[in-house]
């Protein structure tokens, strides 16, 4: 059970993050959560487009290197896409004060998604070998619409989760997204359904308090740039 809302802190920033501020934040947030100087945090946020490799990533499945920056990051996974119409999720929390199961925690992220995106009517599903949510298309094709990728330190969680809501899918075609060539990259605007950010952003949250366990009225702190 997580601990009550009043120490979870719900962060969203308007202006694009560039992805190296961001894990410097991220880093220095971590640091103070584990020293108990800091709220534990979910912090939804943009970025520039770019590619980031994580710590399973293959050489070759960068198929574009010069189409967009490469960021090397410590969190688990191959190659992926962050951009404009992509909601990422970071989540910095204690895990060792949940239980300090990770398989746990990644199902738990997994099921966020599953929530949120049953409040647009659309069917997320995890796959056995596959890491991400998958939603089933016409002829049986399968697509991934959202991405999962984690880091540890001390059992703090972060890194964390990323939804294609409105993306330019064209720029996943400069990387083997997540290892997995034989299967396509969704959006929500792709699948026909029109939503904007802060509806996304609500449904997260609404979502993140059924399956962690805290109250909708998360501490909020928006940013704006």
């Amino acid at each position: 059970m997580a601990e009550s809302a009043s120490e979870i802190e719900w962060r969203i920033s308007d202006a694009l993050v560039p992805y190296d501020e961001a894990v410097a934040a991220m880093e220095a947030r971590v640091a103070g959560i584990r020293a108990g100087a800091a709220r534990e945090l979910v912090w939804l946020l943009e970025h520039p487009p770019l590619y980031t490799a994580g710590t399973s990533a293959r050489p070759g499945d960068l198929i574009a290197p010069d189409l967009l920056p490469v960021f090397r990051t410590g969190r688990g996974g191959q190659y992926t896409y962050h951009g404009p119409g992509q909601r990422v999720g970071y989540v910095m929390l204690d895990l060792q004060r949940r239980g300090g199961d990770l398989r746990a925690y990644v199902r738990d992220l997994e099921e966020w998604l599953i929530r949120t995106l049953q409040r647009f009517n659309v069917k997320g599903e995890r796959r056995d070998g596959r890491i991400g949510i998958w939603v089933a298309e016409s002829g049986g094709r399968e697509s991934k619409i959202a991405a999962i990728g984690v880091r540890i330190r001390h059992w703090v969680s972060f890194h964390g989760v990323s939804l294609n809501v409105d993306p330019d899918l064209a720029h996943y075609r400069g990387i083997v997204p997540c290892g997995i060539s034989e299967h396509g990259v969704t959006s929500l605007a792709a699948l026909g359904i029109t939503a904007t950010m802060p509806e996304v952003d609500a449904a997260l949250e609404a979502a993140f308090a059924e399956v962690f366990g805290a109250e909708a009225a998360l501490a909020r702190q928006r940013a704006r740039d």
